[in-house]
This record gives C-alpha cells, sequence and structure tokens, in this order.
C-alpha cells in the first residue's frame, strides 16, 4: 500500500457520515462487554484488552508495535493488547470503545467532540500529535508558505478533506471565493503539472511520496496557520475513567515507553510496521522511515520534552477547544479532555518525561 493509499480514506474526521451511522451503536450501546477485548477480564493483572488504531498498521503506530514487541505491555500487567486494525470499511474508533468492542482508542479532537455530541461517553485523555498533520503543499519553484498566500491561488482539496478546508479558510478569515478550490482525488500528480498551485496534504504523506520521486516541494501545517488541533488522542469510556483508571495507566505507561523508542530510533518502528505488524499491506521500509521522522517532529516540542509525551498544555486545550468551533464542534474542555491521569503518571514518575 502506498503513502497514497493510506491518506484516501484516513481524513475523514469531520464526515458527518461516519459517525451518523454510529449514532445508533453510540447510543444503545454500554462499555460492559465482557467477551470482548475491551472488557473487565478475569486474567491476571489487567487482563487482554483492545487498542483501536486510527488506521491500517503502519509506521503510525510504531510505538505501540515496540510497546508490544519488546514486552512494554507486560510488564504493566497485561496479559496481552490487541491492536485492533482501523481502515476504510472500520467502524469509528468512538463506536468501537463506547461499545467495549476496544478499551481505548486512537482519533481525533473533532471526531470525538462531534462524537460527544451525539452522546458518546468519553474522554480524550491523552494525545500522541502535538500538532495535526494536515499541511497544504506545494513545488518549490512556486512556494505557497502561508495561509494567506492561497489568495488567488488554485487549490487542490479532495471530497473528504472539504470540511477540514472549510473551517481552515473560517480560522484565517479567508473568503473562500478568493481561492479556487479544485476537486481532486488523491494523487498528487496534478499538483507537479502544475494544474494547481498547492495540494491539501498529510505532512507525512503526499509531501514524502513526491521528494521519493525527486521532486522539491514546500510545505506548511495547517496547525502552524491558525488550525491548531492535536492529533492520534487516546480515548477512553467515562465509566472507564471511574472504575480502571488503573489500566488506563499502565496502558499509558507502556505506550509512553514505545513512543520514546520511536522518536529515538524512527527506523525501528518502520521496520516492525513494514515487516511484522503491516506485513503484507505492501509498506516499504525507506518510506515508512521517512514518515516516522516526520511524525516525529509533530509528538516532540518544547512542551513535550519539558512535560513529557502525550501531554496537553493548558494553552493548547483552549487553543483546540476554539478551533473546533470553526468546524462547528461547539463542546467545552471539560467535555472533551481529562487529562488528570496522563499528569499523574509524570508526577508519579519523573524519569518517564
Amino acid at each position: 500500500m502506498s503513502l497514497i493509499d493510506r491518506r484516501t480514506l484516513l481524513i475523514r474526521s469531520l464526515q458527518a457520515s461516519g459517525l451518523v451511522l454510529a449514532a445508533p451503536m453510540l447510543a444503545a450501546c454500554g462499555s460492559d462487554d465482557k467477551k470482548s477485548t475491551g472488557g473487565s477480564g478475569v486474567a491476571k493483572g489487567h487482563g487482554d484488552v483492545g487498542l483501536r488504531l486510527a488506521w491500517i498498521k503502519n509506521v503510525e503506530f510504531a510505538g505501540s508495535y515496540i510497546a508490544d514487541s519488546k514486552g512494554y505491555y507486560k510488564a504493566e500487567g497485561f496479559g496481552s493488547v490487541n491492536l485492533i486494525t482501523g481502515g476504510p470499511t472500520a467502524t469509528p474508533a468512538e463506536t468501537d470503545v463506547v461499545t467495549g468492542k476496544a478499551f481505548a482508542g486512537l482519533t481525533s479532537p473533532d471526531r470525538a467532540g462531534q462524537a460527544i455530541q451525539q452522546g458518546a461517553k468519553i474522554k480524550i485523555v491523552a494525545t500522541q500529535y502535538q500538532k495535526n498533520p494536515f499541511a497544504i503543499t506545494s513545488m518549490a519553484k512556486n512556494p505557497i508558505k502561508s495561509a494567506k498566500d492561497m489568495v488567488g491561488k488554485k487549490i487542490g482539496v479532495q471530497a473528504t478533506n472539504e470540511p477540514i478546508w472549510e473551517a481552515f479558510l473560517k480560522a484565517n478569515n479567508i473568503d473562500p471565493k478568493s481561492v479556487t478550490k479544485v476537486p481532486v482525488q488523491f494523487d498528487p500528480l496534478p499538483l507537479t503539472t502544475g494544474t494547481v498551485d498547492g495540494w491539501m496534504s498529510y505532512i507525512t504523506n503526499e509531501p514524502n511520496d513526491l521528494r521519493l520521486k525527486g521532486f522539491q516541494v514546500e510545505t506548511f501545517l495547517l496547525a502552524d496557520q491558525g488550525y491548531p488541533l492535536v492529533g492520534e488522542s487516546y480515548i477512553v469510556t467515562e465509566d472507564a475513567l471511574k472504575k480502571d483508571r488503573a489500566k488506563i495507566k499502565s496502558l499509558l505507561r507502556a505506550e509512553i515507553k514505545g513512543w520514546k523508542d520511536s522518536v529515538a530510533d524512527p527506523a525501528l518502528g518502520a521496520k516492525l510496521a513494514a515487516e511484522t505488524y503491516g506485513k503484507g499491506l505492501g509498506l516499504k521500509t525507506e518510506e515508512q522511515t521517512l514518515e516516522s521522522k516526520d511524525q516525529n517532529k509533530l509528538i516532540l516540542t518544547d512542551e513535550t520534552k519539558k512535560n513529557g509525551l502525550f501531554t496537553i498544555s493548558p494553552a493548547l486545550v483552549e487553543s483546540n477547544i476554539k478551533t473546533l468551533k470553526f468546524a462547528s464542534v461547539n463542546v467545552t474542555a471539560e467535555q472533551l479532555f481529562d487529562l488528570s491521569i496522563i499528569n499523574e503518571i509524570y508526577k508519579e514518575d519523573p524519569s518517564l518525561v
């Protein structure tokens, strides 16, 4: 599976259809399915649990592969952690967590917020990416370096990304009529031929695909231009927060250890993705390593270097809540976030920072 394939259906964060289809399940099902991997279990320690990934098993989940392969989950008391794949036909992570199919899941604030508005009793308890990976890619010979530079330009936007595009324009007070939106698919060939000037993309994917093909490109993150959402956020149910705090804490501790290793050695998780966990998907270690290096830039910031991986500062929480309003997701910080556990982890063990 190429980098472009990975992007084809990932960007569904504001697609109402997925969450609307899941709404009856969100409303009707509880989180006490003891038969599922997300159930309480009776095994020694924390037993077996499920962690719902946001997409297919590529390098995006490098830290989890490392935590599994190095025994960090077992060291934290788990019999096993089932890394449940996502994908184009998968139900939303929010649904899998609420129904008990998974104990925890990875998602984005906009999707989690939208699910909460529909009645899901979930909270974000930590986040991998301090910056969401959405970006505008342009050719280096005709660079678009900021949101304002898009005015008067032609930007290729995929149908599934239109809600984010519209919210981004609102966040930057840009009149949609001042930018020519060109409907496109996911292969950025039109960018290389000059059909469009910019391309709605994922910073870890299309730019690297083009670089591997010999093109020089310019990029800017939406997160650096008025759209500062976090990404790859861990969600659990409110019920789990009340009854299974120790289990959540142990899972996050193991994940932190895995991701610290991934940050230190970007090729480690890339190799595990291509040759073990994502074997059969056609992943290439070279491109997965490039993606790993780029995603580390989204994970490591001055704040996480100081406070620890997965933490979210109060200022960043506030920025996320404000940004979500541009996408018509109206939730409070208290409704969306509960960061007490991730903060407790570092208070109890500062060596993890």
